[in-house]
C-alpha cells in the first residue's frame, strides 16, 4: 500500500484514472483504501431538475450515484441514498452560495460545490470543490493555453463544540495541468499536484462557515504561492539552463570576429 501510494503521487493528474485502475485491479483489498486517499481529477455532471453542474468525487458518491448540492437529489436516481441531516443540509445550501461567491472573486468562473456529512466523533465533515477549466473550448483560455485544468479539494473536519471553541482540521489537494503550443517553442505540458494539512482550534461564535472559510483561503492561498514559487520557478530555471533563449546565447557567445 505504500509503494502504491508513492507511485500515485508521481503519476502526472491526467494519468491518475488509468494508473489508479490498474492498482486497483492489482491490489483488490485495498480498494477502499485507494479510493478514499487518492484524489483523481474532478468531473462535472448537470443536475437536470435545477439545470446547474455539479462535481463528482468519492465525497457525494452511493454506489454508482452521485448527489447534487443543489437539489440533494442523487444522479441517476438512488432510493437508499445517505444524506445530511436537515441542520447539515441547510449549512450545506449556505456553504454553496458563499463558496460561488469566493470560486467567482478568484478564479473568475468554474465550478464549485461543497458536501458536508455527518462523522463518527460527533462532528461533521465538510468537502469543498473548485474545477476551473483552462482548455481551449473552455472559457477561462489565457494565451497560448491549449488545455489546463485546476482541481482544488479541501476536507475539514469539525469536531464537537467544548466550552464554545471547536477544533477543526483541513486538508486541501490542488491538482494542475496544463499544455501551451506556440510556434517558438512548439507544444510544452507541465502538471502535477500539492497536499498541505493545517488545523486550528477557533471560537464558533461568528459561526463554521467564517473559520472554515478563513482557513481555506489562508491555506489555498499558501498552496498557489508553493506552485508558482517552487514548481513554475524551478521549472522555468531548469528550461533555461538547457534551453536558454537566444537574446541570452547572443550575451553569453560573443561574435567570433570580434575576439
Amino acid at each position: 500500500m505504500e509503494a502504491a501510494m508513492g507511485l500515485m503521487r508521481r503519476i502526472p493528474p491526467k494519468l491518475t484514472e488509468t494508473a489508479l485502475s490498474a492498482l486497483l485491479s492489482l491490489l483488490p483489498d485495498h480498494s477502499s483504501d485507494l479510493l478514499s486517499q487518492v484524489d483523481q481529477p474532478l468531473q462535472v455532471l448537470c443536475d437536470v431538475d435545477c439545470g446547474k453542474e455539479f462535481i463528482l468525487c468519492e465525497y457525494n458518491r452511493d454506489a454508482d450515484s452521485y448527489r447534487s448540492p443543489w437539489s440533494n437529489k442523487y444522479h441517476p436516481p438512488l432510493e437508499d441514498g445517505l444524506h445530511p441531516s436537515a441542520d447539515l443540509r441547510k449549512l450545506e445550501i449556505e456553504a454553496n452560495d458563499i463558496f460561488a461567491i469566493y470560486r467567482d472573486q478568484y478564479y473568475e468562473g468554474g465550478i464549485s460545490s461543497v458536501y458536508m456529512w455527518e462523522d463518527e466523533n460527533e462532528g461533521f465533515v465538510g468537502c469543498f470543490l473548485i474545477k476551473k477549466d483552462g482548455s481551449k473550448s473552455g472559457h477561462g483560455r489565457r494565451g497560448n493555453l491549449q488545455e489546463g485544468a485546476w482541481d482544488a479539494i479541501h476536507v475539514i473536519e469539525v469536531g464537537p463544540e467544548e466550552e464554545g471553541i471547536a477544533h477543526y482540521c483541513l486538508t486541501s489537494t490542488v491538482m494542475l495541468s496544463m499544455t501551451t503550443k506556440d510556434e517558438s517553442s512548439g507544444i510544452f505540458n507541465l502538471s502535477g499536484s500539492i497536499r498541505r494539512q493545517m488545523s486550528m482550534d477557533l471560537s464558533v461564535a461568528e459561526g463554521h462557515l467564517c473559520n472554515m472559510g478563513r482557513m481555506i483561503e489562508e491555506l489555498e492561498g499558501k498552496l498557489r504561492n508553493s506552485l508558482d514559487q517552487v514548481y513554475f520557478g524551478k521549472t522555468k530555471e531548469m528550461v533555461c539552463t538547457l534551453r536558454p533563449p537566444s537574446e541570452l546565447l547572443q550575451m553569453r557567445l560573443p561574435d567570433s570576429r570580434d575576439v
